[in-house]
């Protein structure tokens, strides 16, 4: 792995900065004079678009080195290690932004430190599992991530020499030992929290559109956070190839796009077994425009599986792009639709306040301006002479 290199300052780093100044003075504006100064919440819909999507839709997208992990350290798949890196980063900063959003969202914010001291732990809640879970996750993302971080070190005091460089490479050997508990942890942790996202649901009852209510939402939950984790690593790992004209991975995606097929078409099996089973299949076309966001989901799944079944189509970084964009889309539409659209109370409305939104671009242009720095300064990427054959012959063939 080596650090990308180039300038720090470009035309996507200053819009990306500008929109994260924004967020800061609505941010701001917010947590000195209420909610209701900056969102359009009510007490018909307590739950806006900060938590349907900055936290529940944000911690899927975040799900990328889970869904690696899963495939490299389970399945003892090593080819797709090169992956690993650029998906920890991501996650990192989609679970750690999501708990930014819930600290932002939840009314009296100074009492978030709660979440550090058990005797204010309602045990009877599932909410407390999601809080603990996503908490102590960032945690270990960051652990995670610390290798290319002390790698950075050990070269930049390496140059030095001295007791520093000492330290860092006692620091480094330690945690190569420890590393390995820390990413069992991280594979534990998504499972339960990404679940129990969808139980929270269950409660809800009637609230909640018959397209979307079933008691197996903690699994439907699980595979969504599963589907968007891989289908987010290949679309950063496209662009990342086509934006700093580096080798393509194409090869490896294409192989990965394996388990991406699998994990959506039993999502779609469970969903419509679902339906069928508790007879619901008849508000598919009787919802309204539920009945719309319905099919778009389902559509948004099942082209992709369709586009990605042919093996040959599967080395294609134009087709690999267009189903990780479907597959995105579609996880993002189902969570929202479960989490804020298809919620709804008799003579309630909400929709979100453009302060809202403004709030949610900059969370989303934290990500791109925080993955574009890191990468240019740490070694994340593979670098161009460790990669793959096969991607340096796909890189060949698509130039």
């Amino acid at each position: 792995m080596k650090p990308l290199g180039g300038p720090y300052i470009t035309r996507t780093t200053i819009m990306a900065a500008l929109m994260v100044a924004i967020m800061g003075i609505l941010v701001l504006i917010r947590l000195c004079f209420g909610l209701r100064s900056v969102t359009n919440l009510n007490d018909g819909f307590p739950w806006g678009l900060w938590l349907a999507y900055d936290m529940v839709a944000g911690s899927a997208i975040g799900c990328g080195g889970y869904a690696v992990a899963l495939i490299v350290y389970v399945l003892n798949k090593g080819q797709y290690h090169p992956l690993m890196r650029p998906a920890i980063l991501a996650s990192m900063f989609g679970y750690a932004l999501g708990g930014v959003s819930v600290l932002v969202d939840i009314s009296r914010w100074w009492n978030a430190w709660h979440i550090v001291w058990p005797a204010y732990f309602n045990l009877n809640s599932v909410m407390i599992e999601v809080a603990l879970c996503v908490s102590v996750y960032t945690m270990v993302l960051m652990l995670e991530f610390a290798p290319p971080v002390i790698e950075k070190t050990v070269e930049w005091t390496g140059r030095r020499g001295g007791d520093l460089h000492a330290v860092a490479t006692a620091v480094e050997k330690v945690l190569n030992k420890v590393l390995f508990a820390f990413i069992a942890l991280g594979m534990t942790l998504p499972t339960m929290h990404q679940s129990s996202l969808g139980t929270m649901l269950i409660p809800f009852g009637p609230l909640l559109s018959p397209l979307w209510q079933t008691p197996v939402l903690p699994a439907l939950f699980l595979l969504t956070a599963l589907c968007i984790g891989y289908s987010v690593v290949m679309l950063e790992a496209t662009l990342v190839s086509d934006r700093f004209a580096r080798i393509s991975e194409a090869h490896i995606l294409g192989l990965l796009s394996r388990y991406l097929i699998a994990v959506v078409t039993a999502f779609l099996a469970i969903r419509w077994g679902a339906l069928l089973y508790q007879g619901n299949l008849h508000y598919i076309f009787t919802s309204g425009g539920l009945s719309f966001a319905f099919l778009a989901e389902n559509a948004l799944y099942l082209i992709p599986v369709i586009l990605l079944w042919p093996e040959h189509r599967r080395m294609a970084p134009h087709y690999q792009f267009i189903a990780a964009m479907c597959i995105l889309s579609g996880g993002i539409l189902y969570r929202l639709d479960a989490y804020m659209i298809a919620y709804g109370r008799t003579g309630w409305r909400y929709f979100p306040s453009v302060p809202e939104l403004l709030v949610t671009f900059g969370m989303i242009a934290v990500e791109v301006l925080g993955y574009v720095l890191i990468v240019k300064f740490f070694p994340v990427l593979p670098s161009v002479e460790h990669a793959h054959p096969a991607a340096l012959a796909t890189n060949r063939s698509v130039a």
